[in-house]
């Protein structure tokens, strides 16, 4: 018997943005490859009224295409109107609006089973506001900021709570996500822990010495990996290489906290040592991580990060903070370290694991459960059991 999935994201890969969504993508293309599965991807596309639409952050996206083939998947994207910064609780009803007449006219050509929403905001208030339309059940997954932030905002928490009300099954990225979701009065029973893949066979173990000289780097090397943003502790760690004076500190990632982050290391002295490497290709990122005897990330919140697993199949043991998922996947002293959002704290553990480095091969242990085979046998019997709802 076929199974028809609308999976429906606004968090999801572009040729204009190719890191951004990968895992959704990655996912989706695991669903996709099961026998009986039918698969089509709307991944709505939100651009501000002109001037704005304008902007170099937006010229770009209003250039893609409105449907197309990606990577074995087909994949409409439909426009909507958004207010950049200020808009968040608007956009449910404006997204609803812009992509229903795409929805109901592909939904009569060949009927869908199930909408599987992969954000919970806003995709799951729109989830639940087509799946009405439709006559069919829905599932939202929960990934981090999606229920940290929005699910606690007052502007929005209500329409979280509602969609996940009316969800016929609900996803998580970790245990402790499940966790903060109950905390918001979501019913625990409808919660299916939902983790994360990783390519074993390209972030894999490789000789540390040989990936620091192909990137030409020698001496402990430290990696950060994730977007330049106050969320995620890259100043906590520039704060503690000042105490590891042998140490390079690599910053793989982008956002609007790198001119601070640039100023803060050349104040302390760093700069020769900090490395800014941008927005790297997802495909590049195992070479650098390979090449990195520690991976720190001191996050205030997460849901389970994907660099945290990344870098793990990679060898790399973690410093990281107690948040979301940690302790799910620091279950081992080879794993790493959990330590207080506290420089000096980071600076003990790195040195903890640079004087006494975990064998490689069992850091990477710890990993070894996170398979994209084991996220799609996951989330394909969770939707063939909302199917049937």
């Amino acid at each position: 018997m076929t199974l028809r999935v609308l999976t429906l994201s606004t968090l999801f890969t572009d040729a204009t943005r190719p890191n951004f969504g990968v895992f959704v993508e990655r996912q989706t293309r695991e669903l996709a490859s099961r026998e009986g599965v039918e698969l089509t991807v709307i991944a709505p596309i939100g651009i501000p009224p002109r001037p704005l639409s304008l902007h170099p952050r937006y010229r770009p996206l209003a250039a893609l295409p409105a449907h197309e083939q990606w990577r074995g998947l087909a994949v409409h994207r439909p426009r909507f109107p958004i207010v950049p910064a200020i808009g968040g609780r608007w956009h449910p009803a404006l997204m609803t609006r812009a992509i229903r007449p795409l929805v109901r006219r592909l939904h009569a050509e060949k009927p869908f089973d199930v909408i599987d929403a992969s954000f919970f905001f806003p995709d799951g208030p729109v989830a639940r506001r087509l799946a009405a339309d439709l006559g069919i059940p829905y599932s939202v997954k929960a990934r981090g900021a999606d229920i940290h932030h929005w699910g606690r905002d007052p502007a929005t928490a209500d329409m979280v709570r509602d969609a996940a009300d009316h969800a016929a099954g609900l996803l998580a990225v970790s245990a402790a996500m499940k966790a903060d979701m109950a905390a918001l009065g979501i019913d625990p029973d409808k919660i299916r822990v939902h983790y994360t893949g990783v390519d074993l066979d390209r972030f894999a173990l490789t000789d540390r010495a040989q990936a620091k000289a192909a990137k030409g780097l020698s001496g402990p090397v430290i990696a950060t990996l994730g977007a330049l943003i106050p969320r995620k502790g890259q100043a906590l760690v520039i704060d503690a290489l000042a105490g590891l004076p042998e140490a390079t500190l690599l910053l793989l990632g982008d956002g609007p906290d790198r001119p601070a982050l640039e100023a803060q290391a050349r104040n302390l002295g760093l700069a020769e040592r900090v490395h800014f490497l941008g927005s790297v290709p997802h495909a590049d990122l195992p070479g650098w991580l390979a090449a990195s005897d520690v991976m720190a990330l001191p996050s205030a919140s997460e849901g389970l990060a994907n660099a945290w697993v990344e870098a793990l199949a990679c060898g790399a043991p973690l410093v990281i903070s107690e948040a979301g998922g940690a302790r799910e996947l620091v279950d081992r002293p080879e794993a790493g370290r959990i330590v207080p959002r506290e420089a000096e704290a980071i600076r003990t553990a790195i040195t903890d694991l640079l004087a006494t480095p975990p064998d490689p091969a069992a850091v990477r242990e710890a990993a070894r459960r996170f398979t994209w085979t084991a996220n799609g046998d996951t989330l394909l019997a969770h939707l063939k059991a909302c199917a049937g709802k």
